[in-house]
């Protein structure tokens, strides 16, 4: 399951998103997570799950891929929808058995919330599967530049970001490892209760934190020893500059954000 954590990996490619400048990808994931929270009925969660279809196919992101992503999160998209299902109380009572009650206002909360993560993170997922490390660090930094003037560190803030995210795969590589090391040695994590699941995590977390903090600290020295002095002064072999690709994929989300306000206007009627 480990291995099936999608979000900070990269795969190179030269489709249509691969192609998109940063910056678009960056803005338009932005309103994407902004745009789920507004959808009020099923009608605009299928458009918008049609647009990141879309989306996925153009990016030739191979489908198994995206969803496998969801395992991780199955925990926590199951234990959201039955929290919303037993606690929301609104609406006509739909079953009714000894003490469990469910509300078709509790049934509708939960399919939302769980439509809504699913498409969250498979939105999130192909940002970062159709951007590589450095045009990730050079979006969020020319995003940020007029914030510099307020005292904002854009650079720095960035590749801070953007190592956070690079390094999710290394850490997934180095836990696995160090869980079949472990298990060699006759670890079980699997068997027994919650406490004793967590106890049995201990073996794993500290080499865990030891390799990330040596990590942190090689990776701090060959900064230093290439001179790396931060954001000022810096070239860039390649210079970011919008599209007709940008342009196409812009209207294509405002074409969604229209119809999702529309689905909104007539669910009020």
């Amino acid at each position: 399951m480990i291995r099936d954590i999608t979000i900070g990996q990269y795969i190179p490619g030269d489709s249509f998103v691969h192609k998109l400048d940063p910056r678009t990808k960056i803005i338009l994931s932005f309103l994407y997570i902004i745009e789920l929270f507004i959808i009020k009925n099923f009608t605009g969660y299928l458009f918008a799950f049609a647009f990141i279809l879309i989306t996925v196919l153009l990016a030739k992101i191979p489908l198994k891929y995206i969803f496998r992503g969801l395992k991780p999160i199955f925990i926590l998209l199951l234990f959201t929808a039955v929290l919303n299902l037993f606690m929301v109380r609104t609406g006509k009572v739909i079953y009714s058995y000894g003490f469990v009650t469910i509300y078709y206002g509790g049934l509708r909360t939960a399919s939302f919330m769980t439509i809504r993560l699913v498409l969250l993170i498979i939105g999130t997922s192909v940002l970062t599967l159709t951007t590589s490390p450095i045009e990730l660090t050079d979006g969020i930094e020319r995003l940020l530049n007029p914030f510099k003037k307020l005292g904002l560190p854009a650079h720095e803030f960035a590749m801070m970001m953007t190592i956070a995210l690079r390094f999710i795969p290394t850490l997934i590589d180095e836990t696995d490892k160090i869980m079949k090391a472990q298990m060699a040695r006759g670890a079980d994590f699997d068997s027994g209760n919650i406490v004793q699941k967590a106890k049995s995590l201990i073996p794993l977390l500290v080499p865990l934190f030891v390799n990330s903090f040596r990590r942190a600290d090689e990776l701090a020295m060959a900064m230093e020893a290439r001179c790396y002095r931060g954001g000022k002064g810096r070239t860039r072999m390649k210079v970011l500059k919008f599209s007709c690709n940008d342009l196409i994929a812009s209207l294509a989300f405002v074409l969604l954000i229209i119809i999702t306000i529309i689905t909104n206007i007539i669910a009020l009627i």
